[in-house]
């Protein structure tokens, strides 16, 4: 999102920076300390470090994974990392901030109860270009083709894609991108096809070459892989997290399930697989939030007016 800011909006500079700075994230320090700046735009991981006197701090949380739900799917370290430095940050940043925002009302709450934030949080939904990502006619060639898009991680639910598959029928296949984090193991499998790294500009036409998007995550803070499916006209399977919740309508454009219930994901998938009809209807109706209450627009619009306001 912040790459899509710095495309729209004169004068947003990004600076790009090596997520091997987060093992110290004081080495987030001297980026960009000798540039000018009117006001900063920071995530929590890395917010106090690029902190300056009489420049507005914009803190933005684009999730929330110190969630203690998460732990179980998270390494040793990992989970040391949330419980100490990582939440520091976290503390520190909410505390620090002008302005605190997040992408969805449920990652307001959940930053508002882990850290007593009294102050009100903005929440400013993502948003897709719906020119970009559009439907096309769909396929007719009997094969039903679900998309895992993202980073291929535990706490992405990797490690439940094979069971889902093995309750599906033969004509049915998943396929999964790599994201840029390292991978988790996901198995073999002659339906499970891996897609390898596939740039963001190969991405609308990777999205309507699919059916179903597949999402049984762990944790979300507001996906842009819905988003970018939803625009496409695409039904969406995933789990019944808080703030997918503010993304997908039950039963209108897609399906929200147990996290980590196979059984419930398999059944969503055949049902979707097997009604043709009830795809293009679910597909349609996701377009339509997408341009009713995602439209990229509108999230630049928003985050321009609070730059505006306070800078």
């Amino acid at each position: 999102m912040h790459s899509q800011l710095a495309q729209r909006l004169p004068n947003y500079q990004l600076l790009p920076y090596s997520p091997k700075r987060s093992y110290f994230p004081p080495s987030y320090y001297p980026l960009g300390r000798k540039l000018p700046a009117r006001l900063i735009h920071a995530v929590p991981e890395s917010a106090i470090f690029h902190q300056r006197k009489g420049a507005p701090l914009v803190v933005t949380a684009h999730g929330f994974t110190l969630d203690k739900a998460v732990y179980p799917y998270s390494s040793l370290l990992q989970n040391l990392h949330a419980k100490t430095d990582l939440w520091w940050l976290y503390q520190q940043a909410a505390r620090r901030a002008d302005v605190l925002t997040t992408v969805s009302h449920a990652t307001a709450e959940a930053l508002g109860e882990a850290f007593g934030i009294t102050q009100p949080i903005k929440v400013i939904y993502n948003g897709v270009d719906e020119t970009l990502f559009v439907p096309v006619e769909p396929r007719e060639d009997g094969e039903i083709r679900v998309l895992f898009s993202g980073n291929a991680k535990r706490r992405k639910g990797v490690q439940w894609l094979l069971p889902i598959l093995a309750g599906l029928d033969e004509s049915i296949s998943v396929h999964y991108t790599a994201g840029l984090q390292e991978q988790a193991a996901v198995g073999s499998h002659p339906r499970l096809r891996a897609l390898g790294r596939v740039a963001h500009s190969a991405m609308p036409k990777l999205y309507q070459s699919m059916d179903i998007l597949l999402l049984p995550s762990v944790t979300e803070g507001h996906s842009i892989a819905v988003l970018e499916a939803m625009a496409s006209g695409l039904p969406v399977v995933a789990s019944d997290l808080p703030a997918l919740r503010e993304q997908i309508v039950h039963g209108e454009g897609g399906f929200l399930c147990p996290v980590g219930d196979v059984g419930a994901f398999a059944a969503a998938i055949q049902t979707l697989a097997e009604d043709a009809a009830l795809r293009l209807r679910m597909g349609a109706f996701n377009r339509a939030q997408v341009e009713t209450r995602f439209r990229l627009t509108t999230t630049v619009a928003a985050y321009q007016a609070l730059f505006n306001e306070i800078g």
